[in-house]
């Protein structure tokens, strides 16, 4: 009984350090989510109105609260469909002995959608200066709106999507061929796993600017369609379906 134990040990050890990153992963993206039904259902606290200048004058509480909307927003949005691949790196660490390199991959991952979180903030600023979006990020302009449906639909089929939705749909070769030892390794793959997902999504990101960053069930759509392309079973035929779709509405927008 006592061998048979033991033998049972160095199974059971990654599933408990994979069990520990999925509630870890879980957390955040509950917390985040959290965070965003708050600003969204009580407009009227002042974190919330810090989020949402009434001009292009913004102080500097305006674009760190604006800054940390995005970075919830993007942690709410990525980390459900990342989790294969973290828990699957979690795995492998354990496996080479390095159980706690988990937090450093995850790490690098959310440092990648931080930065796009800070080019989003600039962006939404220089967006509300040209008077294109309201204070709640909804856009103004048919032209706007029409230009980023239809720009995120045609990128659905270009060779960097199809490449980068690849790597998200099947991480197991690009952690393999990209393997790092020690904690600065798995940072910079989990930087790396990163920059592949955000090539997969920024475009489908920036449709936040069309419908609203105090719209949930727009940020849960997006969130959806994110999941379906990465993890479902026909996510490139979900991938070349949006396309279409998006390309449609952008033309509809335009032409209404």
């Amino acid at each position: 009984m006592i061998e048979q134990a033991e033998g049972l040990q160095p199974l059971q050890a990654p599933v408990a350090r994979a069990g520990k990153s999925m509630v870890l992963i879980l957390g955040m993206a509950t917390a985040a989510w959290a965070f965003l039904a708050w600003l969204a259902l009580d407009m009227d606290s002042e974190i919330a109105q810090l989020t949402m200048p009434g001009s292009m004058h913004w102080s500097a509480a305006n674009a760190a609260a604006i800054s940390v909307m995005w970075g919830s927003m993007m942690a709410a949005m990525m980390l459900p469909s990342a989790l294969p691949a973290i828990l699957l790196f979690a795995r492998l660490s354990v496996r080479a002995g390095q159980p706690s390199r988990a937090v450093s991959f995850l790490a690098g991952y959310l440092m990648t959608w931080l930065a796009f979180s800070a080019c989003a903030t600039v962006a939404q600023w220089a967006l509300q200066a040209a008077g294109w979006v309201d204070a709640m990020i909804v856009s103004r302009s048919a032209w706007l709106s029409a230009t980023l449906l239809v720009i995120a639909g045609l990128y659905q089929f270009t060779g960097a999507k199809r490449t980068c939705l690849s790597q998200c749909r099947s991480p197991l070769s690009l952690l393999l061929r990209c393997w790092r030892p020690g904690v600065l390794g798995a940072l910079a793959m989990g930087t790396r796993y990163g920059g592949f997902c955000l090539g997969c999504c920024w475009a489908l990101m920036a449709l936040l600017f069309v419908g609203g960053v105090m719209n949930l069930a727009w940020i849960a759509a997006l969130t959806v369609l994110v999941a379906m392309e990465k993890l479902g079973p026909t996510g490139h035929l979900v991938s070349n379906f949006l396309g279409l779709a998006l390309v449609g509405a952008g033309l509809v927008k335009l032409l209404s």
